[in-house]
């Protein structure tokens, strides 16, 4: 809490308080060192603290669309960094949750873990032989919750909840999303991460999913040595996605690795509405077919104790959001951010459509490597032409993104180091198109079934409401509403009454200067009296 309020207070003073008198410049010279002075201060609290605070620093660190990459790189590693329970514990902990001894549930049971996260870690076993002849194989992986972790978890929703209220206390942040709301889809993420048997249930209907695809592939539980703090797995450990050097020795083809991992995110998150939200490299393997040919490979994903549900809802919206990118349709573009709720429906989207019209002129269906070789100059200068509207456009963050653009943000990163020439396009384009075809069954004819009754119902009512706008027109009552003009009249009204404000301020404070000297009671009211309108003028809440 301690750690937050300071770097609230510094946001403040430095991106708020200093451009208020002048001071801009000199507040944007120090801006990056001073991020990575306080991301590298995060970087140890949160090494120290352990538990969520982990979590956090790893999305953050995920962020590369949103944060420069000197900030990034300060939070890299923080998994890494985490020290495993001791063996004793973790032997207690097992033998708890199962109901009998160890040496009874497990033929062997390694000591040291394979991996150690923040809110549990993993050991490699053998199944006893009566089970693993039931279950078809005996090496199996053990996910042990942390001792304890509960009452940890508790501690850091509190302290989250609560930066979550601070935040929603600032214009800056309030108008964009909602904070509180955030920090409850986090909330409710991390603690079904803490409970196993929600996970045996998601890693059973991730595979259910996927069961006639043979391009993807999950671990089997071993639900005889599992409870609530204890997981247990078959190992399916193998090739890692990121491995590109292993992959081609197995004479397996990164691109089309790459390929297949966009088209089974797509497939979860468009068609499913179940998918993988921690699809980092470690969570995913590369499984060698019993051919061994080059061609004979799976996708296998390990770890579901973070899993994203979209509903149909917004699933019709994404998939006509996608279909908007894919026919590089800038009015369709701004119609499906609308129905997303990304965009308010305030939005000046005559002038959005047509920035969006420039970028996917200029820069769609372009991958990474074709973006990297573009002039900087060319970038800035499309930036700088729009960013005005940008910045002004009630661009919001719905609550149930969070997972998503986290997901998204982590495929984008694994298929760029498969492969840099990647693009995230080709892969988009043809799973589009199999929508349109009726690609995505029920689901897409449903979508597409609500859109037919909606324009026609839109036609439907079409001249009683031309009839009605004509009524307006001849009676003189049609009003012409401009967004971008009431955004910029809601600035200057501010800054009107925020200049106001530091002008009562100022004549307090002098007065209560003057007469401090004749009158000591009445000078110090006076110069407390400036207190209030002083703050008006260069706080960042809304005071009414």
């Amino acid at each position: 809490m301690r750690f937050a309020a300071l770097a609230l207070a510094q946001a403040w003073w430095f991106e708020l308080v200093l451009p208020r008198f002048g001071l801009a410049n000199l507040a944007a010279r120090g801006r990056i060192r001073r991020l990575q002075r306080l991301a590298r201060r995060f970087h140890g609290l949160a090494a120290d603290l352990g538990g969520l605070m982990i979590k956090v620093g790893q999305f953050l660190s995920s962020r590369l669309d949103i944060l420069p990459r000197e900030i990034t790189r300060e939070l890299e590693g923080l998994q890494d960094e985490v020290t495993p329970e001791s063996f004793a514990r973790i032997v207690a902990q097992v033998e708890r949750e199962l109901g009998i001894p160890l040496d009874r549930a497990f033929a062997s049971f390694e000591t040291e873990p394979i991996a150690a996260a923040s809110l549990g870690q993993a050991h490699r076993a053998t199944l006893s032989p009566g089970i693993a002849a039931d279950l078809g194989f005996e090496r199996v992986v053990v996910k042990v919750l942390r001792p304890g972790i509960e009452d940890i978890v508790e501690v850091d929703l509190a302290a989250l909840r609560r930066v979550g209220r601070w935040l929603s206390r600032v214009r800056l942040v309030n108008r964009r999303t909602d904070a509180p709301a955030l920090v409850e889809e986090f909330a409710a993420t991390s603690l079904e991460e803490i409970d196993y048997l929600q996970e045996a249930v998601s890693v059973e209907r991730f595979a259910a999913i996927f069961a006639d695809d043979p391009r993807v592939t999950t671990p089997v539980v071993a639900w005889e040595r599992s409870a609530r703090r204890v997981l247990t797995l078959s190992d399916v450990t193998a090739i890692k996605i990121s491995d590109v050097g292993t992959l081609e020795a197995a004479g397996i083809d990164p691109n089309a690795v790459a390929a297949e991992l966009a088209r089974a995110t797509f497939e979860q998150i468009f068609v499913a509405g179940f998918f993988h939200a921690d699809p980092h490299p470690g969570n995913i393997f590369v499984t060698p077919g019993p051919s061994g040919a080059g061609d004979d490979w799976a996708l296998t994903y390990i770890d579901f104790g973070m899993m994203g549900r979209i509903t149909d809802e917004l699933r019709d919206g994404l998939q006509q959001f996608i279909f908007a990118v894919v026919a590089r349709d800038a009015r369709a573009w701004v119609a499906a951010t609308q129905r997303l709720g990304v965009l308010l429906p305030s939005a000046d989207t005559v002038e959005l459509e047509r920035a969006i019209t420039a970028l996917f002129d200029r820069f769609g269906g372009m991958g990474v490597a074709e973006l990297t070789r573009i002039d900087p100059r060319e970038l800035e200068a499309f930036a700088r032409q729009f960013s005005e509207l940008i910045r002004t456009l009630p661009f919001q963050l719905p609550e149930n993104y969070l997972l998503l653009i986290r997901t998204v943000s982590l495929i984008s990163g694994v298929t760029s180091a498969l492969n840099r020439d990647f693009n995230m396009w080709d892969a988009v384009d043809p799973f589009a198109r199999s929508l349109l075809n009726g690609g995505a069954g029920s689901s897409t004819a449903r979508s597409l079934g609500r859109e037919a009754v909606a324009i026609l119902s839109a036609l439907a009512r079409l001249p009683q409401r031309l009839d009605a706008l004509a009524t307006r027109i001849d009676r003189g009552e049609l009003a012409v509403r401009s967004p971008e003009v009431e955004q910029r009249l809601r600035v200057v009204d501010g800054s009107v009454r925020r200049t106001t404000s530091a002008i009562l301020a100022a004549g307090l404070l002098i007065a209560g200067a003057l007469l401090r000297p004749s009158d000591e009671v009445l000078g110090t009211v006076l110069l407390w009296a400036a207190a209030l309108p002083g703050l008006h003028a260069v706080s960042p809440w809304r005071l009414r």
